[in-house]
């Protein structure tokens, strides 16, 4: 299988995810302790500050379109969809979750909607694909 523009994004996607992951901890931690990310968590945690809750709140919202993402992506390369529709579509859905991630955790309201809303139009991009 080659690795198309559309698999490019992906991965780069994958690798957004897990910066995610860790970017997140790591605030977790930074508040509560490297004891407590080492134990076994038992017990109630006080809620995340802004700053973590941003971080956990970006990456939930990430995992929430990116396995329709992912099998979009793969569906359109195995049906021999890939075309201008799939690269334009992956090509937004990955720099509109990149620029997302920083405009969460800096709190910036409406301008994040709007990326959002950006990446989500790629997301629906590479889906239409699938039936044109």
């Amino acid at each position: 299988m080659d690795m198309t523009p559309e698999f490019i994004m992906l991965a780069f996607t994958l690798i957004l995810a897990v910066v995610q992951i860790g970017w997140a901890a790591s605030a977790r931690t930074a508040e509560l302790g490297l004891k407590w990310n080492a134990g076994p968590r038992d017990g109630e945690t006080s809620p995340p500050g802004k700053l973590a809750g941003r971080l956990i709140r970006a990456q939930a919202n990430l995992f929430e379109t990116l396995p329709i993402f992912a099998a979009a992506v793969i569906m359109a390369h195995i049906a021999g969809k890939d075309g201008q529709l799939t690269f334009i579509g992956a090509h937004l859905y990955f720099f509109g979750r990149l620029i997302y991630l920083p405009l969460y955790a800096l709190g910036l309201p409406f301008i994040r909607s709007l990326v959002w809303l950006v990446a989500f139009a790629g997301m629906l991009m590479v889906l239409a694909a699938l039936f044109v």
